[in-house]
């Protein structure tokens, strides 16, 4: 796939051919139809950033996990932490401990972006707040690989309320879930296990999507635009 003239000018620095070659074969995204949402090859993922200004802070490290078969595949994780040139530490790093140290001993942000799309595979998207993720992600793809995101997301923060709209959840963060929940996450704010806390919650809501008669992808996209309209009807 030969990449468009005004996304290659994002490019900070030349790719080599392998690299090249790995983009141009990166897999499509899953499409919004009526697979099963019990074969859908979910991806829970977390990124750990610089800060919160999509325009100026970075990723610093990626944690995903699969869920495939309507079940949360330990053996298919990722994990990862991106070499940043010239990174000063900031007050995010009392939020995502990820010291200088481990940044300088990080992998290339090219070829962890790479590997980390090349392991996501013909996917669904999952994260907690999704859209700060899935921006974050759609910058570094495309400044360091000139390449477009074109995967979907789900939005657990989003999924949560709609099919649990008699949760009392406080603020709504990934913590107030996992408490209402009765789920526990000691290492909060590291990407991995915030993926697989993301996870866990995930499982829930697809088991109360079924009992509700949601047993597709275009069903359960369906409901959530319903639901949308109706919030956004009401002026919540």
């Amino acid at each position: 796939m030969k990449l468009p003239g005004w996304l290659s000018r994002f490019r900070c620095s030349p790719l080599s051919e392998d690299q090249r070659r790995r983009r141009d074969c990166l897999p499509p995204p899953q499409p919004i139809d009526a697979t099963p949402l019990d074969q859908l090859r979910l991806v829970v993922m977390d990124l750990e950033t610089s800060g919160l200004n999509i325009q100026r802070d970075q990723i610093l490290s990626v944690g995903a996990v699969v869920i495939e078969h309507a079940a949360i595949d330990l053996g298919s994780q990722y994990e990862c932490t991106l070499y940043r040139a010239g990174h000063r530490v900031s007050e995010s790093i009392l939020i995502h401990g990820i010291s200088p140290s481990a940044i300088e001993r990080g992998v290339a942000a090219e070829d962890a972006l790479l590997d980390f799309m090349e392991f996501s595979g013909q996917c669904l998207f999952v994260a907690f707040h999704a859209p700060f993720d899935q921006r974050m992600l759609s910058r570094g793809l495309r400044k360091d690989l000139g390449h477009r995101l074109q995967h979907r997301f789900i939005d657990v923060a989003e999924l949560a309320p709609m099919l649990f709209p008699e949760a009392r959840v406080g603020r709504g963060g990934l913590d107030d879930w996992q408490q209402w929940f009765g789920l526990h996450n000691s290492q909060r704010h590291n990407a991995a296990a915030d993926a697989l806390a993301t996870a866990e919650i995930m499982l829930i809501l697809l088991s109360k999507a079924r009992r509700e008669g949601l047993h597709t992808l275009q069903q359960l996209h369906s409901r959530l635009g319903h639901w949308r309209r109706l919030k956004l009807a009401r002026g919540a």
